[in-house]
């Protein structure tokens, strides 16, 4: 089985404003006004065609989404704007998967670069919600048992003795229940709370006790803040999927993997 996913821009103007319709990496209709600006991951599964090689046609996702997904996100935005988004899921699943010939496994509706809702056709009570963070902070790759020639050998200029910085991402990813009290309202405050107070504008190798004996590398940063934010996450009602934690934007590391 193979898992495709195709990602729609979508934009949505006011109602009196007809711009067309052909700009398709910058959303569809072209943006005015103050338009509102998603991206809509329709994630399909299943064996694909032996001869032509396709799951699905892309143009037979992008034809279900704006006939069937748009006119329900233009409604929400217009007629509830206060709606938990996550609530539309059920309705863009139900919408879409009929016209993608039962193909779809998950949809995910990005409402910013930081902020996603997701949810899969094998879970429609629960959602995923992930939004990003930052904090910027120091470090010192540097092991105790070993010499400081190992330490060079294995680190290089970050076994640094005065250390080196980054401003790292970190997106928790929580499943909640659909209608319930979690809402990314919850998770900023915990993450705020849990950790970026505690490590923004610090020195994780020298201020942190999280890092006293705990060489502070990009993977160890992910599993201390999953275990500094999974337990306030369940009393709130939710469960903690995983942490990704970016060092630079093109190293990451996300625990649990």
């Amino acid at each position: 089985m193979v898992q495709l996913t195709r990602t729609v821009r979508i934009v949505i103007n006011p109602v009196d404003l007809d711009t067309g319709s052909a700009n398709g990496f910058g959303g569809v209709p072209a943006m005015a006004g103050f338009g509102r600006f998603y991206e809509l991951d329709v994630v399909c599964g299943g064996e694909p065609d032996a001869t032509t090689g396709y799951l699905v046609n892309i143009k037979t996702i992008d034809r279900a989404v704006r006939q069937h997904a748009v006119p329900l996100l233009e409604s929400a935005c217009r007629e509830s704007p206060n709606r938990d988004p996550a609530s539309i899921l059920p309705d863009l699943i139900g919408a879409l998967d009929a016209p993608i010939s039962g193909l779809v496994r998950r949809v995910r509706l990005r409402l910013s670069p930081y902020y996603s809702v997701e949810m899969g056709t094998d879970s429609l009570h629960t959602v995923l919600i992930r939004q990003k963070f930052d904090f910027a902070a120091s470090h010192r790759l540097h092991v105790g048992s070993l010499s400081d020639e190992e330490n060079r050998r294995l680190f290089g200029r970050c076994n640094n003795p005065n250390g080196h910085g980054h401003n790292y991402v970190v997106e928790p990813c929580v499943a909640a229940p659909i209608g319930g009290a979690f809402g990314p309202s919850q998770l900023e405050q915990l993450t705020l709370v849990g950790v970026i107070d505690r490590f923004d504008h610090k020195n994780l190798s020298v201020d942190c006790a999280e890092f006293a004996d705990l060489n502070p590398s990009v993977e160890h940063i992910a599993r201390v803040c999953f275990e500094l934010l999974s337990p306030p996450v369940k009393a709130g009602g939710a469960d903690l999927v995983g942490v990704t934690v970016w060092e630079t934007d093109r190293t990451s590391c996300m625990y649990p993997g």
